[in-house]
């Protein structure tokens, strides 16, 4: 199974797209939508204050990707 192994942020610095630890890269909405498949490890999803899902990571304590390196 696959891990998002890296990010890729917009000048704001949302994150827009990941990378997958077989080097895939995915829009952050094609990874929610494999998370809720379970086709992807070490993330959950959880439901922002507009009813949205979100991605966090299981690999840090805080849930956020900062930690992870970017694509580019």
């Amino acid at each position: 199974m696959e891990e998002i192994s890296k990010v890729q942020r917009n000048y704001q610095g949302d994150i827009i797209s990941f990378q997958t630890s077989s080097g895939r890269i995915i829009s952050y909405r094609k990874a929610v939508l494999e998370a809720s498949e379970g086709l992807l490890q070490g993330v959950t999803l959880n439901e922002n204050e507009w009813g949205e899902s979100e991605l966090s990571s299981l690999s840090v304590e805080d849930g956020t990707f900062n930690d992870y390196p970017s694509i580019f």
